[in-house]
């Protein structure tokens, strides 16, 4: 029979601290309470299952093992919440889940380690047992997962800061202190002694990111010298399997299409062993700005029928997306910021809601059981409340609520002051003079500019031009810069993604030689206990704090309805749900019930642009899916007009059919700010152009960062049926791509897609990488240009 291990199973081998606690839960008779005692020292060892990998599938106790599983985190959910979550996972069909675990969260300073509330991973581990379901361990290093720096800590970033996912040894020397600890509190949870995990994965995607096999080598045994001694795993993307790739680890491959392609690429490097889709996507994350994104019902159901007809195991990203609560939502590059809300359009939404897509997968693996195997009814979903709008009427203004400054006489990131996340000011007097252009040498990621107490502008890292206008000035006045950074990148080369602001500043053509205060401002609970709060009397443009209360009649899951708020960060009863931005698609914030109480609960919100009205609401469900780009104090890309007519591509060509990455090396490199591609034809013979990445290779063919790259142009973009913006082709993601209009009478070819380096730069060649999912536009001529003159502006 394939069920997860009993409780009585799990509870035989946990440390004694652990066992209590199990016990003094789950079992109520005194009997059975010494019983288990009496027999612990002598069943510790003795585990109740075996799991292991076969030529042909993966064998549980023997048997073969046909692994229906999904991802759900642990620290995306309340802890309160999470037995309803994994009997909801249970319920759908599943038989297995997969857990990431985020180093940045466990190990927030280094040697200190965290596992309560929602870091108890252990807890959960044993709960999923509890419920009937194994569990697969994704403990890192880098997990991505659209997790504040793919989960990596941001202390590595301190001083010269440490070359991530490499065998630099303080690199590996941090990784393998943690991976000491991950096997303490999770080591005895593997089924070889009883517990419910199954698997372990080594690092992620490793493939996206180098090719370095000693560095996977050396992760790999930093986990066993950690305890852990079930089956590896490495996971990639068909198209970069071969990176990093171990012959003696055995591998999945994550896709959202096409699996009978995916599994032949796998089959190219692994022969033998089961088929097994690591990252299976129902759906697909938000990023603020860009349309919310929904998966297709029936492509995705007719992927896992695919799957199971082949007999091949995988893993639903996501089972249940969640919330990225605080401020631990990532960033996509090259700089595309994620959502709080990570509901993914799961089978389970962020609520622990069953969806139209749970019941049809129910039904689906309803078919597909194993023997032995049923499926549970569903479990009661919590209460949901509304609350009429209440208008926040105190308010605590940052600049009257400054901590004690650091001087230093050039500003550097936040990093160098020891500070991970929240906001940092920058404060300096600038002599009397004539208008400019202010120019830090680096700002992340949002830098708002007050001269004397009044708001100038903002500097803004998605635009190419980041730059603000100071007036003229007959007397010296007080310059302030207060950064707000969102989450660090969490995928690729630029994921030593620095906050704040680093100089020299420059004012006009010379550099301010000016000595600097700055005001460490980490939005922690030790900051919003001091705060000083009065009247409201904030105004438009003006950061400050915002305090008010709500009264409930009874607790329950609601949606703080925030569309009459700027931006910035929100908080109740103490507990950080996540950050918000009026421009969308997500305009609420989810308030677990857990977290509120009967009467008056306090909120806190924090906006930086000031609130339209200062009024808030709870709502009974969701809005995920508003833009409103009208609010954006975003410039938007420069008006420019492509000019292609008098300048001599550097490359002509014709892609291939199919959905394979195609690599392009130029005769010679060439030089320049701007890498141009002219879509002039596509395979399918409609007007539609589609690409989902391009990745530039300098000489030698190794990648090009993307650090301070934009869109410069693009000639159309779908933006109301889908996200099709151009932004797509830089994220490193290729489960989305960039689409010209493919409603309302979309526009013919030729379709051109121009980026802006930041920088001149030799480009020897580049990645092509079409759409991956069935549909128009996958390109077949083409052009490329490569130059400093390829556009004006308009």
């Amino acid at each position: 029979m394939s069920a997860a291990p009993s409780v009585m199973q799990c509870a035989l081998t946990l440390p004694k601290a652990i066992l209590a606690a199990s016990i003094k839960i789950r079992f109520r008779s005194l009997a059975v309470l010494a019983a288990v005692l009496l027999g612990r020292n002598l069943l510790s060892q003795t585990p109740s299952h075996s799991f292991s990998i076969g030529d042909d599938s993966f064998l549980l106790d023997g048997k073969p093992f046909l692994m229906r599983c999904g991802e759900i985190h642990a620290a995306r959910i309340p802890k309160e919440y999470w037995r309803q979550r994994l009997k909801m996972c249970k319920a759908m069909g599943l038989n297995t889940v997969c857990a990431y675990l985020f180093w940045n969260l466990h190990e927030q300073e280094p040697g200190k380690f965290n596992w309560s509330d929602r870091a108890d991973v252990a807890e959960f581990c044993r709960i999923a047992g509890e419920e009937g379901l194994w569990v697969i361990l994704r403990p890192g290093p880098y997990a991505c997962a659209e997790w504040e720096m793919g989960g990596t800590p941001w202390w590595l970033l301190k001083g010269e800061g440490v070359k991530l996912r490499s065998r630099d040894p303080r690199y590996l020397a941090a990784m393998q202190r943690y991976f000491q600890e991950v096997g303490r509190v999770l080591a005895p949870l593997q089924v070889t002694r009883g517990g419910p995990i199954i698997m372990v994965q080594v690092e992620n995607e490793y493939g996206f990111y180098g090719k370095d096999r000693e560095y996977m080598s050396a992760v790999r045994a930093s986990l066993q010298s950690a305890g852990f001694d079930v089956p590896f795993f490495g996971c990639n993307p068909p198209g970069v399997i071969r990176n990093g790739f171990l012959p003696d680890l055995f591998q999945g491959v994550n896709f959202a299409s096409n699996s009978a392609r995916a599994f032949q690429k796998l089959r190219e490097v692994q022969p033998k062993g089961p088929l097994f889709c690591s990252e299976f996507y129902p759906g697909w994350f938000d990023t603020w700005g860009q349309p919310h994104h929904s998966g297709k019902e029936d492509k995705y159901l007719g992927e896992l029928k695919a799957m199971l007809d082949a007999g091949a195991s995988f893993s639903i990203y996501m089972a249940h997306g969640g919330t990225s609560f605080g401020l631990w939502a990532g960033c996509d590059r090259p700089f595309k910021p994620d959502t709080s809300s990570y509901d993914y359009d799961a089978p389970i939404s962020e609520a622990g809601w069953p969806t139209p897509k749970f019941h049809r997968t129910r039904e689906l693996f309803s078919a597909h059981l194993l023997p032995g195997e049923t499926i549970p009814e569903l479990p009661a979903t919590n209460d949901v409340v509304s609350f009429m709008p209440v208008t926040l009427s105190e308010t605590a203004p940052i600049f009257e609520n400054l901590p004690e400054a650091v001087t230093d006489m050039k500003p550097q990131t936040m990093e160098q002051y020891d500070q991970g996340y929240g906001c940092i000011l920058y404060r300096t007097t600038i002599p009397e003079g004539a208008s400019g252009p202010l120019r830090p040498n680096m700002l992340h990621d949002f830098g708002f500019v007050f001269l004397d107490g009044n708001r100038i502008g903002v500097i803004d890292r998605r635009h190419p031009e980041r730059s603000v206008m100071i007036p003229a000035r007959s007397t010296p006045a007080r310059l302030d810069i207060l950064v707000y950074p969102m989450g660090r990148i969490n995928f690729g080369a630029e994921m030593a993604d620095r906050k704040g602001m680093s100089g020299p500043v420059s004012l006009g053509s010379k550099v301010l030689e000016t000595s600097w205060e700055i005001f460490r401002l980490p939005l922690d609970g030790k900051m919003l206990a001091g705060l000083k709060f009065a009247k409201a009397h904030s105004q438009l443009g003006i950061p400050a704090f915002w305090r008010g209360s709500f009264r409930l009649e009874k607790a329950g899951d609601t949606f703080l309805d925030l569309r009459s708020w700027g931006k910035g960060v929100v908080w109740v009863n103490g507990r950080c749900l996540g950050r918000f931005w009026n421009i969308g698609p997500t305009q609420t914030a989810y308030a677990p019930g857990c977290w509120l109480k009967q009467g008056d609960n306090e909120v806190v919100i924090l906006d930086l642009l000031g609130p339209d009205k200062p009024v808030l609401s709870g709502l009974e469900k969701p809005i995920l899916g508003e833009l409103r780009p009208e609010k954006d104090f975003s410039k938007g890309r420069p008006r420019v007009k492509p000019m292609l007519e008098a300048v001599s591509p550097v490359y002509e060509g014709a892609f291939a059919q199919g959905s394979g990455t195609q690599e392009v090396m130029f005769p010679a490199a060439a030089e320049g700010r701007y890498f141009c591609l002219e879509a002039l034809g596509s395979h399918d013979g409609g007007p539609v152009a589609a690409v989902s990445e391009l990745e530039l290779l300098g000489p030698g063919g190794k990648p090009l960062g993307h650090e301070g790259w934009t869109i410069a142009y693009a000639d159309s973009e779908e933006s109301s049926a889908e996200d099709g913006s151009a932004e797509n082709v830089l994220d490193g993601q290729i489960a989305d791509h960039w689409i010209t209009a493919s409603k309302n009478k979309p526009a013919p070819y030729p379709h051109i897609l121009m980026v802006d380096l930041g920088r001149k730069s030799q480009v020897a060649g580049f990645r092509y990488v079409p759409r991956q999912s069935e549909g128009p536009g996958r390109i077949k001529e083409y052009r490329v240009f490569v130059g400093d003159q390829l556009l004006r502006k308009e």
